[in-house]
């Protein structure tokens, strides 16, 4: 296995900070990756840090995530969550941990929020935390997988 643990996140994503912040707050992705690498960088983990609006691109990085045999994954599907059974079944394959973060209390939100595929095959969701999520989410893996503060 290797210590990188890939970090997915879905559609609009790409717009953090600037879409809805008085829903998402004002940090942007980059600031989302700065924090997801000095997280994994406490435990000794690399973090290999994506984004995409396609479903499909998604689950191919999940696939090369098996493949790589990673530490573990952490995703964001964003609007992918309550649509994806593609996601869904990549995520099936995987041998590692798998956190389902959101930035917002998805069950605060609309009722077609409240259900999530990726779930499913999920160890763990972190819901409405901000992007504090993403740093608990790999704290989590890092504990999952028997990774120690550094």
């Amino acid at each position: 296995m290797s210590q990188t643990v890939f970090v997915l996140n879905g559609p609009n994503l790409n717009l953090l900070g600037t879409r809805e912040p008085e829903k998402y707050g004002h940090s942007t992705l980059a600031d989302v990756e700065k924090l997801c690498r000095a997280t994994a960088a406490r435990f000794g983990l690399e973090v290999d840090f994506r984004q995409s609006n396609i479903e499909g691109e998604l689950v191919t990085w999940i696939q090369e995530a098996l493949i790589k045999k990673a530490a573990g994954l952490v995703i964001n599907p964003a609007g992918y969550t309550t649509t994806s059974i593609a996601i869904l079944d990549a995520l099936f394959m995987l041998k590692a941990p798998v956190v389902e973060v959101h930035i917002t209390n998805i069950h605060q939100r609309e009722e077609f929020r409240h259900h999530s595929y990726v779930s499913k095959a999920a160890k763990a969701v972190m819901a409405g935390f901000g992007i504090d999520g993403y740093a608990l989410a790999i704290t989590g893996i890092a504990g999952m997988i028997g990774a120690k503060a550094k």
